[in-house]
């Protein structure tokens, strides 16, 4: 029998958790509770009122994607000329333009796996928008994209690929690397709804290698489709374990971030019924479950973009210290037959903030204050 008192004092002195003691957690903690220990952790990482959020804009460099996720609407296949894009370099200048023009800095770049955008093409890309837009950065590409390139760059399926492949985008002008695309760590879900795309074993590696290049990452979880809890708790503790052997000098894992499937729409509402949603008390229990168990990971997201802006409100108080991106694009969810917001303006953000009971700080993405 698990004492869980005993586990909210371990989490609140910093020691990691069992997988046992998570999952009782969360299969018996009440939900107000929970928060309030989370929260406690969180003001012990993070003392004071200060809540930080970012401006940035979400670019999708292609929809043209062979990964076959079957919770995405956005993706199409190479052949389906009538939708299939890549995004221009005049495209690309007139939205760094806007985002600076709104006080944004860095540009989040996410694409699909495009059989044909090679090393050699990322690397002329990102070169060219340093060199035009100097003192933007570039937090782009997740693992799946890694070693999707290493591979048709003819680099292997490999930690080496993986670092050659990271080396001469940090050369070519990556700052960061975002957790994209790890949706649940577990293989047999992953052929489940992603079928083309990258192990977990595979996603775990190349933010090995990213992190022994010292290059600043995020951590994300996608919930609430085809697992069960165990599964998230076992994606947890995969991510601790990893940002534990970490250099001792690099950043890591800088925050994790996790949100609900919304599946209105998609392949996997068609053939399985699973059209997910966003469950308010779901989130904040995982919220709060992720600041007890991330013991070693200093910021969690209060991810609101697909459980609205008071659900992200709420989870401030339930061990979330950052509320996010106001989004100034946004694509993949848009796709879906979603209903809710995914976009805001900096005064709305900081507003939301506010009304939560915080101080809004701006920051950019190796959550220094701006």
């Amino acid at each position: 029998m698990i004492d869980i008192s005993h586990s909210y004092r371990k989490a609140l002195a910093g020691e990691a958790l069992t997988f046992h003691e998570a999952l009782a957690l969360w299969n018996d903690a009440p939900l107000a509770e929970l928060m309030a220990a989370a929260d406690a952790v969180r003001r012990r990482l993070h003392p004071g009122d200060t809540v930080t959020w970012q401006i940035d804009r979400n670019v999708n460099i292609t929809n043209v994607c062979v990964s076959g996720c079957k919770f995405c609407s956005f993706h199409c296949r190479p052949a389906d000329k009538e939708r299939a894009y890549i995004t221009t370099l005049d495209e690309y200048r007139a939205k760094i333009r806007e985002m600076q023009a709104l006080g944004g800095e860095q540009l989040l770049l996410q694409g699909g796996l495009h059989p044909k955008l090679d090393l050699t093409w990322y690397e002329t890309l990102f070169s060219t928008l340093k060199s035009e837009f100097p003192n933007i950065k570039l937090h782009a590409l997740g693992p799946p994209e890694i070693a999707h390139i290493a591979r048709i760059s003819g680099l292997g399926q490999d930690a080496d690929g993986y670092r050659t492949v990271l080396e001469r985008l940090m050369k070519a002008g990556l700052d960061s690397l975002p957790g994209a695309g790890a949706e649940i760590l577990d293989n047999e879900i992953r052929k489940h709804i992603s079928p083309g795309k990258c192990s977990a074993d595979t996603w775990l590696e190349v933010m090995r290698a990213a992190h022994k290049l010292g290059l600043y990452t995020s951590a994300t979880m996608m919930y609430g489709h085809v697992e069960q809890p165990e599964h998230r708790i076992l994606h947890l503790l995969k991510i601790r374990d990893l940002q534990a052997l970490k250099p001792e000098k690099a950043p890591g894992f800088l925050a994790f971030i996790a949100w609900p499937y919304q599946g209105r729409g998609t392949a996997l509402e068609k053939e399985e019924g699973l059209s997910g949603g966003a469950n308010t008390a779901e989130f904040l229990r995982m919220i709060a479950l992720s600041r007890l168990v991330l013991n070693n990971i200093p910021n969690i997201q209060a991810s609101w973009l697909t459980t609205g802006l008071a659900a992200g409100q709420m989870a401030l108080h339930g061990g979330a210290n950052d509320m996010g991106s106001i989004m100034i694009e946004e694509n993949v969810v848009s796709a879906t037959d979603f209903e809710g917001r995914t976009t805001i303006d900096a005064s709305r953000m900081q507003q939301a903030i506010r009304d939560a009971g915080f101080t809004p700080a701006l920051r950019n993405q190796r959550y220094e204050l701006l």
